[in-house]
């Protein structure tokens, strides 16, 4: 387990301001993007909020991707503090992944 030390944070990005313009940038990608998709290897959900619907399947499958399988959104709760849900499927004879052997 890593522990965080304020100080060489702030020493290593105070000094720059484009580190600390990339710096931000990657936590907030970091914060935004993995810190929303719940899950495991079945499927899993994502919080609900304005514009979630437009890159709800792209976090769903790269959650999935990650189990070798792709995803399926099974349910939309349009409303704020309600989920995205989606479930993992294995690409098999009726999966996207399917090629005809």
């Amino acid at each position: 387990m890593s522990v965080f030390k304020p100080q060489l944070f702030t020493r290593l990005f105070t000094k720059k301001p484009a580190i600390q313009t990339l710096a931000a940038t990657a936590f907030g990608a970091m914060l935004w993007f993995q810190g929303g998709v719940k899950g495991n290897d079945t499927g899993g959900m994502i919080p609900w909020q304005p514009g979630a619907d437009e890159y709800a399947l792209q976090l769903a499958g790269a959650h999935c991707m990650r189990y070798d399988k792709y995803a399926v959104i099974t349910s939309v709760h349009p409303w704020p503090g309600d989920y995205i849900g989606f479930v993992c499927r294995r690409a098999g004879r009726w999966g996207p992944a399917y090629n005809g052997h």
